[in-house]
C-alpha cells in the first residue's frame, strides 16, 4: 500500500505532454521520457520515472520532469529524433541531450542534474576541488587562461557531458602533488591519481577524454560492455559468480584489480579492467560456453576475443597474457569476418527459437507451428493442383480425341444405314437388269 501510494503521488510531479510542448518548451528545462503505451520496457521504467520526479521536485531543481506518449504525438517524436522505447532526453534550449545510462532514479537524476548546470563549473577554492574529488569517481580539469586547448575543451565539453563532469581551475588551486610539465593544461582525476592530456602521445582531445571517462576497474554488465566499445581499449575480465565465495573466484577478480592498481602507468592507455557476475552474457556475446571462474579479454571494436593458453596463477602471469597480446603472439578467436557474421546469424535465431519455447511452449508452437503448418498446406496445395490438372489434360486429349473419330467415321447406326443403303442400290440394279433379259426373251 505504501509503494502503491508513493507511485501514485509520485505521478503528480510527472507531466502528460502534448502538442502544445513543441511551442512551449523552450522556456523551461525538461526531463522527458519518450514511450510507447505497449512497450514492456516502458511500462517497467514508470515508477522509476516517477521517483525521478518526486526527487528533482524535493531538490528544488530547475528540470522540469515530463513523459510523451511517442506513438500519439509522433509528429513531435520524430523531430527530437526518437527511434525506440523508452528513450530518455534532457531539453535545454535548442540543444537536447541523449540519456544512455542505467535506467535507475539516481543515474538518471545525476544526469539531469550535470546536464542542466553549467557545462564547465569552476572551482575557486583548494577546499572546493578537495570537495569535488570526493564527490566525483571521474573529473575533468581544465587548468590555465584563455587559449585554443580551452576552445577545444569547451567543444568536448558540450558534446560528453551527458557521460562526465567538466570542471577548470587556476593553477593555485590544483592540490600540492600535481605536477604540471606546462600550461594550458587538461587532466583527469580517478582511482587516487590523475593522468595529464599529452596530445602527441594520446591523440585527439575528445577521444582521450573519451577513453578516460570510466574508472580504471569497473564492475561490467552488458551495458557498461557496450559503453566501452567506444573508447577503443580492450576489456580484460574476470568472469566469476559474485555469490561463489571460493578461493579460485576470488583470487582471479584480485589478480585483475592488482593489474589494474599496480600497473596503472603502463596498461591504462590500452586496457580497461573489470569483473563480471555470471557467463550468460560472455557466453552470448562469444557464442560459445566458458567455464567460470576464467579470463577473457575482448576488443569490443572488431568483436575479437583472447582466451589465455594457460591457467592465470599470478598477477604476472596476467601481466605476461596481456603483453603476448599487445606484442600480437596472442592468437586471436571470434572477428566480425563473413564466416562470424552467418554464425551469429545461426546462433541468435537458435537462441531465440529455444528461449521462446522454454518461457513459453505453446507460445513457441504457435510462432513456429503456424507458419510452418500453411506452408506445408500451400505446398501440398500446389503439387496436387499439378497432378489433377495432368489427368484432366489426358482425359481432355481422350475426349477429343474420339471426338475425331466419330467425326470422321461416324457413329455406329450411321454405318450401319451406310451399309444397308449400299445393298439397296445393288438389289435395284439386279432387277433392272433381270427386267432387260426378260424382256430381250419375250
Amino acid at each position: 500500500a505504501v509503494v502503491a501510494h508513493v507511485v501514485a503521488s509520485g505521478a503528480g510531479f510527472v507531466e502528460d505532454l502534448d502538442e502544445s510542448f513543441k511551442e512551449n518548451r523552450k522556456d523551461d528545462i525538461w526531463l522527458v521520457d519518450f514511450y510507447a503505451p505497449w512497450c514492456g520496457h516502458c511500462k517497467k521504467l514508470e515508477p522509476v520515472w516517477n521517483e525521478v520526479g518526486i526527487e528533482m521536485r524535493n531538490m528544488g531543481s530547475p528540470v522540469k520532469v515530463g513523459k510523451m506518449d511517442a506513438t500519439s504525438f509522433s509528429s513531435i517524436a520524430s523531430e527530437f529524433g526518437v527511434r525506440g522505447y523508452p528513450t530518455i532526453k534532457l531539453l535545454k534550449g535548442d540543444l537536447a541531450y541523449n540519456y544512455r545510462g542505467p535506467r535507475t532514479k539516481d543515474d538518471i537524476v545525476e544526469f539531469a542534474n550535470r546536464v542542466a548546470g553549467p557545462l564547465i563549473r569552476p572551482l575557486p577554492s583548494q577546499h572546493m576541488f578537495e570537495h569535488v574529488q570526493k564527490r566525483h569517481r571521474v573529473l575533468f580539469v581544465y587548468v590555465g587562461g584563455e587559449s585554443p586547448l580551452k576552445e577545444k575543451y569547451i567543444e568536448v565539453a558540450s558534446e560528453l557531458i551527458v557521460y562526465t563532469y567538466f570542471f577548470s581551475a587556476s593553477e593555485d588551486v590544483v592540490p600540492e602533488y600535481v605536477t604540471l610539465p606546462e600550461l594550458p593544461a587538461v587532466m583527469v582525476f580517478k582511482d587516487g591519481t590523475y593522468f595529464v592530456y599529452d596530445e602527441y602521445e594520446d591523440g585527439d582531445l575528445s577521444s582521450w577524454i573519451n577513453r578516460e571517462r570510466f574508472q580504471g576497474y569497473l564492475n561490467v554488465d552488458g551495458f557498461t560492455l557496450y559503453e566501452l566499445g567506444d573508447t577503443g581499449k580492450l576489456v580484460a575480465i574476470a568472469v566469476i559468480d559474485d555469490k561463489n565465495s571460493s578461493v579460485e573466484h576470488t583470487r582471479l577478480k584480485s589478480i585483475i584489480q592488482e593489474v589494474a592498481r599496480d600497473y596503472r602507468d603502463h596498461f591504462h592507455r590500452d586496457f580497461q579492467f573489470g569483473h563480471m557476475d555470471g557467463n550468460d552474457y560472455i557466453n552470448s556475446l562469444l557464442m560459445d560456453d566458458l567455464t567460470i571462474p576464467t579470463i577473457v579479454v575482448l576488443n569490443t571494436s572488431n568483436q575479437q576475443y583472447f582466451l589465455p593458453d594457460r591457467h592465470i596463477e599470478s598477477t604476472e602471469d596476467m601481466v605476461q597474457f596481456i603483453n603476448n597480446i599487445l606484442d600480437g603472439t596472442a592468437e586471436a578467436q571470434g572477428g566480425d569476418g563473413l564466416l562470424q557474421r552467418i554464425k551469429r546469424i545461426i546462433y541468435d535465431a537458435k537462441s531465440t527459437i529455444v528461449s521462446v519455447f522454454k518461457s513459453s511452449p505453446l507460445l513457441g508452437c504457435f510462432l513456429f507451428g503456424l507458419p510452418l503448418g500453411v506452408i506445408s498446406i500451400m505446398c501440398y496445395g500446389i503439387c496436387t493442383a499439378d497432378t489433377d490438372g495432368e489427368v484432366f489434360e489426358h482425359e481432355g486429349a481422350k475426349k477429343e480425341s474420339g471426338d475425331r473419330e466419330l467425326t470422321d467415321e461416324g457413329s455406329e447406326e450411321e454405318q450401319e444405314e451406310e451399309k444397308n443403303g449400299k445393298y439397296t442400290e445393288l438389289s435395284d440394279g439386279e432387277l433392272k437388269q433381270k427386267d432387260i433379259m426378260e424382256k430381250k426373251k419375250d
